[in-house]
């Protein structure tokens, strides 16, 4: 009895399946950015709950939010004794190879996935905006394994 039973489920099984149409293809563009933007606002909703961050002896996060699929995180920048101008014209080359290369590296998932990254950086003492950097996968070189 046992033995029939079982028979009788796979072939019902079997039956069903064939009738069930399937669903193939690619995901729908529009459900995907609107996956990416959830990922992206919960993100920022859980690393804001942590603020602020002190990352160094000059650098401290202050915020993060997302715009759509963008991750912006906001840092305040402690300059010492150099001016805004010094620091924007001295620095931002360095300072932009850095953050790339650290994006780049540590955010990879979130890159390849769509979901970018936008660094700004403001002056602790004036509140000035001293850079931004955005950063997307066609941005990070491509690591060959």
């Amino acid at each position: 009895m046992k033995k029939i039973f079982l028979i009788s489920l796979s072939l019902c099984v079997a039956l069903l399946a064939a009738d069930t149409p399937t669903k193939t293809g690619i995901f729908p563009e529009k459900e995907m950015k609107l996956q990416k933007k959830e990922i992206a606002s919960l993100v920022a909703k859980e690393i804001a709950s942590t603020l602020p961050q002190v990352i160094d002896k000059y650098t401290t996060l202050a915020s993060i939010t997302n715009k759509d699929t963008t991750l912006i995180y906001t840092f305040e920048i402690n300059t010492g004794v150099k001016s805004d101008e010094t620091i924007q014209k001295e620095d931002r080359t360095r300072m932009k190879e850095a953050v790339t290369t650290g994006i780049c590296q540590s955010s990879s998932k979130f890159l390849q996935a769509g979901i970018n990254t936008s660094y700004v950086y403001v002056s602790a003492k004036t509140k000035v905006r001293l850079f931004q950097f955005d950063i997307a996968q066609k941005d990070c070189p491509v690591v060959l394994n």
